[in-house]
């Protein structure tokens, strides 16, 4: 390895190191309780070090929130690989989505709750024209038309659908998280029926 390939590397891990001491002082304080003299702490270095490798508390905040949300993106893309109709697709696409959103249950809550202009920024998907702006959106709206199966219904539909069935689901994992001595089997069933009560109502409008 060369010296450059090295301190590459070094730049790299240290970035890394400081995103995730943002990330658990996010989950445990929340995204408004966030300084970097709280990052500079917690992994011992001075806020000069924090801010040579990132501009502001902002700036950290953006790629965290560019970090979770590409690992949405990269969620419903491997579901989009599988082989299935659209109904199978979309089905797992929203299975998946929630059982990752419970496994990061205290950081998804603090962000996702956030209504800061910084946060919502990246978190807002209910204005209109998300579905170009918003790549899970984006995706979601592509599975209700391959679904509807060139019935003719206008962008603007698809994409009200998608926003509504989005705020649903969201409802849904908050609830689970704030409950969460729920048991499994109940967690389940009120998982799959949230998804089946979605799709039956998109087969009905089909």
């Amino acid at each position: 390895m060369s010296i450059k390939e090295r301190k590459e590397r070094e730049r790299d891990e240290r970035r890394e190191l400081i995103l995730n001491a943002a990330n658990e002082i996010i989950k445990t304080e929340g995204i408004d309780n966030l300084s970097i003299r709280k990052i500079a702490n917690k992994i011992e270095y001075s806020p000069t070090i924090i801010y040579y490798y990132f501009n502001s508390k902002d700036d950290i905040i953006k790629h965290l929130m560019k970090r979770g949300y590409q690992k949405i993106i990269s969620l419903l893309s491997s579901v989009q690989e599988t082989t299935g109709d659209a109904k199978q697709k979309f089905e797992e696409s929203i299975r998946k989505y929630i059982y990752m959103a419970l496994q990061i249950a205290d950081e998804y809550k603090a962000v996702l709750l956030n209504s800061s202009p910084g946060v919502l920024e990246h978190t807002s998907v209910l204005f209109k024209g998300a579905s170009s702006k918003r790549q899970a959106i984006g995706m979601l709206c592509q599975y209700l038309k391959d679904i509807y199966n060139n019935k003719s219904i206008d962008d603007t539909q698809i994409e009200l659908t998608a926003q509504v069935i989005w705020t649903s689901t969201f409802g849904l994992i908050i609830r689970l998280i704030i409950e969460k001595d729920i048991d499994e089997a109940q967690k389940k069933k009120l998982i799959d029926h949230h998804i089946n009560f979605i799709v039956n109502g998109l087969l009905v409008q089909r």
